[in-house]
């Protein structure tokens, strides 16, 4: 039985600029900005379009030590991704598959993250737990992102 959670995001900077840097770039950025959580990042398959796979790999004392994801849809227009986690993260031992569609929605000069997350647990696995530690890994992303963009202006236009 498939599980889901969803979580909503507002932010000051414009939808073009946080889409390209948190979901679009997040591989290049993520070891800069987040260097305590992840360590290392690259695209593994693909030129960053439908297809691609990234693989970040996380510090030593978080849950897990990698995660491999497909970029499964991308719609850059719409500022909108859908992706799915193929490898790692908790695959084969909490969840036997989980995905997520990630939307930018443009709101008064910021914009407004709507991420809604699809999981299928593993028998005797802690669902809730699992799903509440990605939701704050997905507002983290955000937020980090969001941060780098706003003292850095002229980044990603």
């Amino acid at each position: 039985m498939s599980s889901s959670w969803s979580c909503e995001i507002e932010s000051a900077v414009p939808a073009p600029r946080l889409f390209k840097a948190a979901m679009m770039d997040w591989h290049n950025l993520a070891p800069k900005l987040a260097s305590d959580k992840i360590v290392s990042a690259a695209a593994v398959e693909g030129d960053g379009s439908a297809g691609s796979v990234r693989q970040f790999n996380f510090a030593s004392g978080m849950p897990f030590s990698h995660v491999k994801e497909r970029l499964d849809f991308i719609d850059i227009e719409k500022f909108e991704v859908k992706s799915s986690l193929i490898e790692g993260g908790g695959i084969g031992t909490h969840v036997e598959s989980a995905s997520s569609h990630t939307i930018f929605v443009p709101k008064d000069g910021g914009c407004v993250v709507k991420v809604v997350g699809t999981y299928k647990p593993l028998p005797g696995a802690n669902a809730e737990e699992d799903a509440d530690r990605v939701k704050g890994s997905i507002i983290g992303i955000i937020k980090t992102a969001e941060g780098y963009l706003l003292a850095n202006p002229d980044a990603y236009n």
